[in-house]
């Protein structure tokens, strides 16, 4: 039998902070490359390559803030063609903008409290600073952080957030709906200097809630969460189109595992009708 074609969609030269988003990317396609046929490309040429694979993988491609036509004709294109894509690209969170932050805080769900309009400041805890950023914003582009007293003016397509006084961040890694690991940063100082972290039962009844609210067939999700200072975990974002992985921070057995829970998944996406 053929072995599946996939196209794997990252930027190998994106810059990101702390992190060296490629050396992922080269770990991941060496072990995949064990079961599909497997090319990789720049995300602004995903849509013109595409044709011919069985799935496109997006994984570690940036923020598509930084080419948005090229990822608009990436998903019009993929819709018209029907071309799979890994993950689906019917996600609710970062997929779509983060939008979803001020609906699940309307809802009652365990996020930090967001509005988008300074009329609703009132829905907010009262705090010295709050927190500003773009709703299309990713890896903390435009993130302000603003006094109250000088939260006057209207704001366009901009999140408010009271600026939270956690103890650390914590991340939650799943493969469909399949829990894997966490990492947290102990020191809120330094985000990305990641240690391996053991969840208790309620951590995950947390993080699970937001995966089974995402409602995706398959696919890697990473959610994003801080510890208040009274021990609660608010949601900071699900993070469900190119999620880093942080796999170098995990132990050899664990990225094993995801390895190939990560392969199953995407054979299992291509039985899909």
């Amino acid at each position: 039998m053929p072995r599946p074609k996939v196209l794997y969609v990252t930027d190998l030269a994106y810059p990101a902070r702390g992190r060296r988003y490629c050396d992922e990317d080269i770990y991941l396609t060496a072990r995949l490359r064990e079961t599909f046929d497997l090319a990789l490309c720049h995300p602004v040429q995903a849509a013109e390559l595409m044709d011919g694979f069985d799935t496109v993988v997006v994984r570690n491609s940036g923020p598509v803030i930084d080419y948005p036509e090229a990822y608009r004709e990436f998903r019009e294109r993929a819709a018209a063609t029907g071309q799979r894509v890994y993950n689906p690209l019917t996600g609710k969170g970062d997929m779509a903008g983060k939008q979803y932050l001020v609906d699940l805080t309307a809802q009652g769900f365990p996020v930090i409290p967001t509005v988008d309009d300074l009329a609703d400041l009132d829905r907010l805890p009262v705090v010295a600073e709050y927190v500003v950023k773009p709703k299309a914003g990713a890896d903390s582009h435009g993130l302000e952080f603003v006094r109250r007293e000088h939260l006057t003016r209207k704001e366009e397509n901009v999140l408010i957030q009271p600026k939270i006084d956690f103890r650390y961040e914590v991340s939650f890694y799943f493969v469909d709906r399949e829990f894997h690991y966490a990492l947290n940063a102990p020191d809120p100082a330094r985000r990305w200097e990641l240690a391996m972290y053991e969840p208790d039962g309620a951590d995950l009844k947390f993080a699970a809630r937001f995966v089974e609210w995402n409602d995706l067939g398959y696919g890697i999700q990473r959610v994003d969460a801080c510890r208040t200072r009274d021990g609660e975990l608010l949601l900071v974002e699900l993070e469900d189109l190119n999620p880093y992985l942080s796999l170098d921070r995990t132990s050899g057995e664990t990225r094993e595992k995801f390895v190939r829970a990560m392969a199953r998944s995407v054979l299992g996406s291509l039985g899909e009708d």
